[in-house]
């Protein structure tokens, strides 16, 4: 097998078991908000928006830092690194016992981890970049499967053993992600030119083109109209009904309909942006995702969450991982990790601003109104892919080396 293929078969497998840990305390978080001693809706809502966004508030600043060492020093290490760093903040978020320190550990988390934008280098750094599109594709792949099982996982377990015994199963899942990685991938060795790569210089590169820093606008826009979702989607399916006997379990189900439907359609997009280009697939999909979260908004029964989300999750198939394949084609080797890393502290960004908002929308008017605001902002970027984004150009990796 071609050592590329391998370490993104053996990538997919460790970033499977840790999404399905860490995705495996979304569905109940909120209630856990409660558990902790915050009883108002309004006030629950609040925090829980606050509690999302906590380990994003430290990783916006090191996520860049982390690529970019990286580069420098290897990405293996980073994705070792981020992955334990998960591991212990788990434990530390499930011996919380305020809702401040619940916070206080999700932001320790934040900057211990950064598991994600280090797969998504050592993989992309790995693949022929003809096969660039297939290969983050596939790797999406493995979100969408840890997105399906671990909230239905996480709810399940939540219902029978509580919530505090999750984080410490979440904890041995990174754990035990992080030994596989450390036996089973192989780093390309790089020359001493892919090596030298500086944190302003990264920055400097990705603000100077025009169509990177539109795909990190379109990454911010396109992640926000999700996570915006997340500290109110479990108070809005509790509201469609009357028995909440099984509420996690039942949240965790339906939530996981996006991840069920992305992988499948994550590698289909994958191969369209390497057969047809990506501006017309990226058109396509944040349209669609506009459509089925304007849906979901007006949803009045599980079911009609259930066909939005699905629709949701074939279109976001071919956004986030689209953007970061786009990106990854117009930046030189030596500077990926670290762009990647700048591009990814735009998703950062995101998933501090999104759940704030929602959590603040929801507790002053009500959650329907953030649900549908989570649709204008993808529709915000459509109009963007539509009118500035033309397809990439591969720079010359010969001119910047010199």
């Amino acid at each position: 097998m071609e050592l590329w293929k391998k370490n993104l078969y053996t990538i997919w497998v460790a970033q499977f078991i840790t999404i399905v840990g860490m995705s495996s305390v979304v569905p109940f978080l909120p209630f856990y908000v409660r558990e902790l001693g915050v009883t108002d809706p309004a006030s629950v809502a609040r925090w829980s928006g606050f509690a999302f966004s906590g380990p994003f508030f430290l990783s916006f600043f090191f996520t860049p830092l982390w690529g970019t060492i990286g580069d420098r020093y290897g990405r293996k290490l980073m994705v070792i690194r981020a992955v334990f760093g998960l591991g212990i903040a788990q434990i530390l978020v499930g011996s919380a016992q305020s809702v401040e320190q619940l916070i206080l550990f999700r932001m320790l988390q934040g900057a211990l981890s950064g598991f994600i934008p280090a797969a998504l280098t050592l993989v992309s750094a790995s693949a022929p970049r003809e096969r660039t599109g297939y290969a983050l594709g596939f790797l999406q792949t493995s979100l969408s499967a840890g997105m399906l099982f671990g909230p239905v996982m996480g709810g399940t377990l939540a219902d029978v053993f509580g919530y505090r015994p999750i984080f410490f199963i979440v904890a041995a899942l990174c754990f035990s992600s992080g030994v596989f990685v450390i036996f089973m991938v192989t780093e390309i060795p790089r020359s001493k030119d892919e090596i030298k790569s500086a944190l302003i210089d990264n920055y400097r590169f990705a603000f100077s083109s025009l169509q990177i820093a539109l795909a990190m606008i379109l990454i911010y826009l396109a992640q926000t109209s999700i996570v915006m979702l997340q500290p109110v989607f479990a108070l809005f399916i509790e509201k469609l009904y009357d028995n909440t006997q099984y509420i996690s379990t039942i949240t965790g189900a339906l939530f996981s309909v996006v991840g069920l439907v992305m992988i499948f359609s994550s590698p289909w997009w994958g191969n369209r942006n390497d057969l047809l280009g990506y501006r017309r697939n990226l058109l396509i999909a944040t349209s669609i995702a506009a459509v089925m979260l304007l849906f979901q908004a007006m949803s009045n029964a599980p079911w009609h969450v259930a066909l939005s989300r699905a629709g949701l999750g074939f279109a976001m198939g071919g956004v986030v991982p689209s953007l970061y394949a786009f990106i990854s084609k117009q930046t030189p080797l030596k500077k990926r990790g670290g762009v990647i890393g700048i591009a990814t502290s735009f998703t950062i960004l995101a998933n501090i601003t999104g759940p704030t908002t929602s959590g603040y929308i929801a507790s002053h008017y009500d959650i329907r109104t953030a649900l549908y605001i989570t649709a204008g902002v993808i529709a915000i970027a459509a109009i963007i892919v539509a009118k500035f984004i033309r397809e990439p150009v591969t720079p010359d990796e010969t001119e910047e080396s010199e």
